[in-house]
């Protein structure tokens, strides 16, 4: 997959309505502070297109990038952002629920999720809505390159057990710092669109 051109073309906020696309949205979901924004840079072959904060819970907008003219990245609000007061966690959670329910561009949504820890409670919610929204999340686990080598496995097994994963879900370590499984996601973004247009 080539990125040629990215650019970002809708923000909506808690009042928005949002647009009615023709193409497809790939989906990224997660915890504040996981490396949502870092992802999307990455994958987009940009610095700081998705701004990078290090104060969790900044993007409080669903943000729709439009990716070679034939593709959305909707970058969905932080969970799980503690400072964030109840009435706000609410009215995010609110218009998550609204956009998983009226788009009919999704495709696929990545959950993200810190490779070093387990998953904690509000991971394995929003993981569980997704499924009870009717999509089977991808996995990214997050910020690779803190592993050594040799505890990647068992932090893949622990995400893996955590969420409950089956054993068909796709889990894909990725670190923005070196790249690594960017390949993989491309590849995995490249193989569902073009099963689309069999």
């Amino acid at each position: 997959m080539i990125i040629k051109k990215a650019e970002l073309e809708t923000v909506c906020g808690i009042t928005s309505t949002f647009p009615e696309n023709t193409d497809p949205e790939i989906v990224f979901a997660g915890k504040s502070n996981v490396g949502k924004s870092s992802l999307i840079n990455s994958l987009m072959n940009r610095k700081s297109l998705a701004r990078i904060s290090s104060q969790p819970g900044k993007t409080q907008t669903i943000n729709y990038y439009k990716v070679n003219d034939d593709l959305y990245f909707v970058d969905l609000p932080g969970y799980g952002y503690a400072n964030a007061n109840l009435a706000t966690k609410e009215k995010w959670g609110k218009m998550i629920e609204k956009y998983l329910h009226t788009s009919k561009q999704i495709r696929c949504i990545f959950l993200l999720i810190d490779i070093r820890h387990e998953p904690g409670k509000n991971d394995k919610q929003m993981y569980d809505w997704i499924v009870y929204n009717g999509y089977q999340p991808v996995i990214i686990a997050t910020k690779l390159d803190k592993l050594k080598r040799s505890q990647v496995d068992k932090c893949v097994k622990i995400v893996r057990e955590g969420l409950g994963l089956p054993k068909e879900g796709v889990l894909i370590p990725f670190s923005s710092q070196t790249k690594q499984g960017r390949e993989e996601v491309y590849e995995f973004i490249e193989n569902l669109l073009a099963e689309e247009q069999v």
